[in-house]
């Protein structure tokens, strides 16, 4: 078995070949979206997680940048399912949705949109009691893409870059009123001491599907908080589809008082029960 299984456009890939065309839109100018997809294994083999939740966020990412995913739920779903056949040691599944050709700047040409499922990598590893590091450039809560899951991540990779330079794993934004809004990869939770709380979709952040089940089972107040208040909360975690949820050790230069607190281990507890009975929840 492969460590990695590819299907492009309809039909399964040698990893090891080309694929795309060069000048694809996705490559060329990052106009695509993307999901990622946590594995889990059973007695029935390995599954991806939460797949509705996940296919219907990039449908409506696609739409956003005014192409369709040309493959229907249940064609991505057989997808998902012959990648993991065919590597079933995958940590993660990545589906993701480009415009297809095109010149190479802004415009597009009209191409057919283009699709890809990867099986690969290792499960994920996020140890409890983190460092997050808070950047200097902003979320724009008010452009285009805002709240869309964009292949184009240059600017996520700087901050997680820059966040790693200061002994942290994560890089939080603030929007561009000075108010919390998100990590490169993952939604952001704090405790005022009582009770959860997250940034509202109004900053700018990604509505996480992980952040989703969150909010649907628990009790947790969307709430503004100014970004210079954050290293003030006495507990805080993160949340994402290969995390789960990831307590908070460090914001910056400030150690929290509580790690691994009382509302994190309820989190991490309601989204294990969920994991461990409802493969699509």
């Amino acid at each position: 078995m492969s460590a990695m299984a590819v299907w492009v456009d309809g039909r399964m890939a040698d990893p090891d070949q080309p694929h795309l065309r060069a000048d694809d839109h996705g490559v060329i100018v990052g106009d695509g979206v993307f999901e990622t997809l946590m594995v889990l294994r059973g007695d029935k083999g390995a599954a991806a997680f939460a797949v509705q939740r996940h296919l219907d966020r990039l449908r409506r990412s696609a739409r956003i940048l005014r192409f369709e995913c040309p493959y229907s739920d249940e064609e991505l779903r057989a997808a998902i399912t012959q990648c993991l056949d065919a590597a079933p040691e995958a940590g993660i599944v990545r589906i993701t949705a480009t415009s297809g050709g095109g010149p190479l700047g802004s415009g597009r040409s009209g191409a057919a949109p283009s699709t890809i499922v990867i099986a690969g990598n290792r499960p994920p590893d996020y140890p409890p009691g983190t460092a997050v590091a808070v950047v200097p450039f902003v979320r724009n809560e008010r452009g285009g893409m805002a709240g869309v899951k964009t292949t184009s991540y240059a600017e996520n990779v700087l901050a997680l870059d820059m966040a790693r330079e200061r002994g942290a794993s994560e890089a939080i934004f603030a929007d561009t009123r000075g108010r919390v809004s998100e990590g490169t990869g993952s939604n952001i939770f704090w405790s005022d001491g009582d009770r959860l709380h997250t940034p509202p979709l109004d900053t700018g952040c990604l509505a996480g599907v992980t952040r989703a089940l969150l909010l649907e089972h628990l009790d947790i107040s969307e709430t503004h908080l100014p970004v210079e208040d954050l290293p003030g909360v006495p507990e805080a975690f993160l949340a994402s589809s290969t995390r789960t949820v990831q307590s908070i050790a460090r914001i910056d230069d400030t150690e929290l008082p509580v790690v691994n607190g009382p509302l994190t281990a309820e989190a991490w507890r309601m989204m294990a029960g969920l994991i461990a009975t409802d493969i699509d929840p």
